[in-house]
């Protein structure tokens, strides 16, 4: 699996850390050469440095916002420009956020959807057309084990992944004649900076896996021609177990974990 794109340009949006950090990692030590994308120019830099120093591959950079609605165009027009060919589209980067919907910011909830599924979806329609054209290509879309229910106090992150993933079902059949692989990468709770930045409370964590192992098991999925995988024995068999009792029994759970504390 690690030296399936050796030799081949893959683009990891949201590289900067985390998932797509760990991604990026694999990626590199299987000989890829990568484009790596996010808002955090000092380390994408970093990151980028370290990774063609280390496994001798190319490392392209550019800084983006995907809350911008023309930052995917940019990023594309950058390939474009460099005459870089992308095999493998990894659509990682998203954030959630945490609290009643009423008394979110709206500006956030909004920007929340243009980057987990507009931006995902403009992306994949940029650099699908190419990969048709060679006869194939892959494209790894990160979901989350709450596109499994409906999950109250983060209920439009875990909207915005149900999208995710049945995006990535659709395209898997969709794009399979034309020699691409689609695959939606579903992991549970992951030591990342991800739920410090959506404000989630400690008590909702559970066990967390690291982003390395997420990383490749959503590689090797996505070799193996899936067209989704849960990361984890157990959040799998939570995801689904969920099947087995009504839903609304499943949402009312979900809310007693996350229901913010009062003061």
């Amino acid at each position: 699996m690690t030296t399936e794109w050796k030799g081949k340009w893959a683009l990891v949006t949201g590289a900067s850390a985390g998932i797509g950090k760990a991604l990026a990692c694999e990626l590199a030590k299987g000989g890829a050469h990568l484009v790596l994308t996010a808002r955090r120019e000092d380390r994408l830099r970093s990151i980028g440095h370290e990774l063609s120093s280390k496994h001798n591959v190319r490392c392209e950079i550019i800084v983006a916002d995907l809350a911008q609605p023309a930052a995917p165009e940019a990023i594309f027009q950058f390939t474009q420009k460099r005459g870089l060919a992308i095999d493998l589209l990894v659509n990682n980067a998203g954030f959630g956020q945490y609290g009643e919907l009423h008394s979110a910011d709206t500006g956030r909830l909004l920007q929340m959807v243009q980057v987990n599924c507009n931006a995902v979806v403009h992306l994949t329609r940029l650099f699908v057309p190419a990969m048709v054209g060679r006869r194939g290509g892959d494209v790894l879309i990160v979901a989350s084990t709450a596109a499994f229910q409906a999950v109250p106090y983060i209920t439009t992150y875990a909207a915005t992944k149900v999208f995710d993933l049945y995006l990535a079902e659709g395209l898997a059949e969709e794009l399979q004649p034309h020699g691409i692989r689609v695959c939606a990468l579903c992991p549970g709770t992951t030591t990342s900076e991800f739920h410090e930045i959506a404000g989630h409370p400690a008590r909702s964590k559970g066990r967390q896996q690291s982003a390395e192992t997420v990383a490749r098991n959503g590689l090797k999925a996505l070799a193996a021609g899936k067209s989704y995988v849960i990361s984890g024995l157990g959040n799998y068999l939570g995801a689904h177990g969920e099947r087995l009792v009504p839903r609304r029994f499943v949402t009312r759970i979900a809310a007693k974990m996350f229901r913010p504390q009062q003061p």
